[in-house]
């Protein structure tokens, strides 16, 4: 069966400014004059790795090794420096809390906003709009703007909206890490629940009991290259060691 994911030799590159500059202008003058002076940094260096359909993957390592980057190239917000990505069905990310909201907009409206963002129609939105709200527990707050929300509240509605629509792949970066102990149980078998009928998980955590509770293969990542690439239990055993030896 093809893979529904593929990255090929996949490498990032950013440019790091090396010198300060405090306005805009100033930023775009020096640009004209060939005066910046950047500082390459690659956060991936030839990556390489597969997805199957259905599979459960956590990509772990520590802060800095490439994990976000990953899961922002698959979804399609950041472009490669080099290398291919293939991507075999339509993707609901759950990469930073609050992206794709307006703060100033209401529950009720940014709603239809996320909806419209993932490429469905108001009448889709409208169809799921109560079973939305039901499960982020937000019914007392549908027009209250997201400002006064907390990042909990916030959390609950990205991740009810991104599990509603139902698509073939969901990106989940540490978004469970917000939000009360009973509200992650209630995500953990909301994605158990759209894994047994075959969406592919990517997901993001420092928590390694969540990791091994949700997914089934780990990869590690140190500073932007794979070191292990296996079975959830035995890589995450690797990686705590390499941790306690470290420290």
């Amino acid at each position: 069966m093809k893979p529904i994911i593929e990255l090929d030799h996949v490498s990032m590159r950013f440019n790091l400014e090396l010198e300060k500059t405090d306005t805009i202008k100033e930023y775009f003058m020096k640009l004209v004059r060939h005066q910046l002076k950047f500082n390459e940094f690659y956060a991936l260096k030839d990556i390489s790795f597969s997805i199957k359909r259905g599979e459960s993957l956590a990509l772990i390592g520590e802060n800095g090794s490439g994990k976000s980057t990953i899961l922002k190239i698959i979804a399609g917000v950041l472009r490669p420096s080099h290398g291919k990505v293939n991507v075999h069905g339509g993707v609901a990310p759950l990469i930073e809390l609050g992206a794709g909201f307006d703060m100033d907009m209401t529950a009720r409206e940014n709603v239809f906003l996320n909806g419209a963002m993932l490429g469905y129609s108001r009448q889709r939105m409208q169809m799921s709009f109560d079973s939305i709200i039901d499960f982020a527990e937000l019914q007392d707050f549908v027009d209250v703007p997201l400002k006064n929300f907390s990042s909990g509240m916030i959390a609950r509605l990205g991740f009810a909206i991104a599990t509603q629509v139902k698509e073939e792949i969901l990106i989940v970066d540490e978004i469970l890490s917000v939000g009360d102990v009973r509200f992650q149980k209630k995500c953990h078998e909301r994605m158990s629940e759209l894994m047994s009928g075959g969406t592919t998980l990517l997901f993001v955590s420092h928590s390694m009991d969540q990791i091994r509770q949700i997914c089934n293969r780990a990869i590690w990542l140190d500073h932007g290259r794979i070191v292990s690439d296996g079975d959830v239990n035995s890589t995450c055993d690797a990686y705590l060691s390499a941790l306690e030896k470290k420290n």
